[in-house]
């Protein structure tokens, strides 16, 4: 007759989710894809250490989603040698995730969530001059 809890509480959360999107200036949604993929491939890591492999699958599409659909795709070709860069980069991982999903290894589930957190570590650094350029324009 009611839905369950559960449920109640994943329209809450997915509805936080949206309007953090739909509020969120450009870098900090991009913050927020570097997140969601972080996220993502510690949950197959865990998994697969857990023998869910299943579940490892995934949170392993997941993140390769985020990748491809959303961080690949946020790239302004105009941003020249760091944009292809940074597409070079994003094309290696998700080869790598897809590597480490079908291979059950670690190690490069490690691999990616390490370049991972210094992309991310980088991209926050930046976050004071990209408001002010955003203020700017």
């Amino acid at each position: 007759m009611f839905a369950p809890y559960r449920s109640a509480a994943s329209s809450y959360r997915n509805l936080d989710i949206e309007t953090s999107v739909t509020q969120a200036d450009p870098h900090t949604l991009i913050s927020m894809l570097y997140d969601g993929a972080a996220t993502a491939i510690a949950q197959a890591r865990r998994h697969l250490a857990q023998g869910q492999i299943a579940e490892k699958g995934q949170a392993t599409s997941r993140a390769v989603r985020i990748l491809e659909e959303g961080l690949r795709a946020a790239l302004d070709p105009r941003g020249g040698e760091i944009a292809s860069n940074l597409q070079a980069l994003y094309e290696y991982m998700t080869r790598r995730l897809l590597s480490a999903n079908l291979s059950n290894d670690d190690g490069q589930y490690a691999e990616i969530a390490g370049m991972l957190d210094q992309l991310r570590d980088a991209w926050k650094q930046i976050a004071p001059q990209a408001r002010r350029a955003a203020v700017a324009a």
